[in-house]
């Protein structure tokens, strides 16, 4: 352990280990496997370099003049054939040669806080291979590349020389459900999907929300309904519609329509109809509390038949006996 408490083994080959389920905090190094050569520059850089460091110049001297003399010569020929981005990648590549052999590879990633992503999605997505340097790596990039993935909200990047860099994430918390165009989604609170729907025991409790623009007002819905537990527990989905309110699916089959205002109150009310005249185990199929000085309710197709041969009934004796 080095002097923070903290994991810092060699980079060796098979000393990496998957660390989906570790807790947050914890260090994961992570080896730095030697590549095969890419290219026919690499074989040439390494081809020249064994043959120049057997010279009285060195080693570590052959190395960066190889580099750098074909390095040249390979980029200016790249980019006399008008391949700007490939002439790019050639001097990075070049670069990280001629820091590596100075002494400055990149043996060892320190990573925490990963969950849910695994440490060759992280290292790829931050860009480090096994041939990075650390003086060619840009920490505030990285962590924006970092803080692009789906799951990560914050990342932070050190590189502590002349060899090691950490890296620690922050990810983000599954929070909803989001159905929309025939496909779910697991959204964290801002929103953001960050992963497809699975059956994993993690989300199959999640709250769901339905339609264009649910996921972007996730929180005031999900909120709302957990002021009110006894109406929320008996909710199925809640369907955003037209960007403006939103209207309850519960497991019964009723749908709730709430207003575009005053949520909080509208839930409330329902709940309190509920415990007094039992309206969400009634044969009906819609409340409606869009009014803000009436409740609407429409009963089934069953329902209402038997109510309206009630009511032909009661006329019936009614004018009956005033016969």
């Amino acid at each position: 352990m080095d002097g923070g408490g903290r994991i810092a083994g060699p980079l060796k080959p098979g000393s990496a280990r998957r660390d989906a389920g570790q807790p947050a905090g914890r260090r994961t190094p992570v080896p730095m496997r030697e590549p095969a050569p890419a290219s026919r520059t690499a074989l040439l850089l390494r081809r020249i370099t064994v043959r120049l460091g057997a010279s009285r110049i060195g080693r570590r001297g052959a190395s960066l003049l190889t580099v750098l003399v074909i390095g040249g010569f390979s980029v200016y020929g790249v980019i006399l054939g008008g391949h700007i981005e490939e002439a790019e990648s050639i001097l990075v590549d070049v670069g990280d040669l001629a820091a590596n052999a100075a002494g400055f590879k990149v043996r060892q990633v320190n990573l925490s806080g990963q969950n849910h992503v695994t440490p060759p999605e992280i290292l790829a997505a931050a860009g480090i291979k096994s041939s990075t340097s650390i003086l060619f790596v840009d920490a505030d990039a990285t962590r924006a590349r970092l803080e692009a993935m789906p799951w990560i909200a914050a990342a932070t990047v050190r590189k502590l020389y002349p060899d090691r860099i950490d890296i620690s994430v922050v990810e983000r918390e599954a929070y909803a459900l989001w159905q929309f165009n025939g496909q779910i989604q697991v959204i964290a609170r801002d929103g953001m999907p960050i992963a497809p729907y699975s059956d994993d025991p993690r989300y199959v409790s999640l709250p769901i929300v339905v339609g264009e623009g649910a996921e972007k007002r996730v929180g005031e819905i999900v909120e709302a309904l957990g002021r009110v537990p006894v109406i929320r527990d008996r909710v199925r989905a809640a369907i955003l519609v037209a960007d403006r309110r939103w209207t309850l699916k519960m497991r019964n089959g009723i749908d709730v329509r709430l207003p575009q205002e005053g949520l909080d109150d509208a839930l409330f009310q329902l709940s309190e109809l509920d415990r007094e005249k039992k309206l969400l185990t009634r044969d009906i199929t819609i409340v409606d509390l869009r009014l803000p000085d009436r409740i609407v309710v429409r009963l089934s197709d069953s329902a209402f038949e038997t109510r309206m041969q009630a009511l032909k009934a009661k006329a019936k004796a009614k004018k009956g006996g005033a016969a």
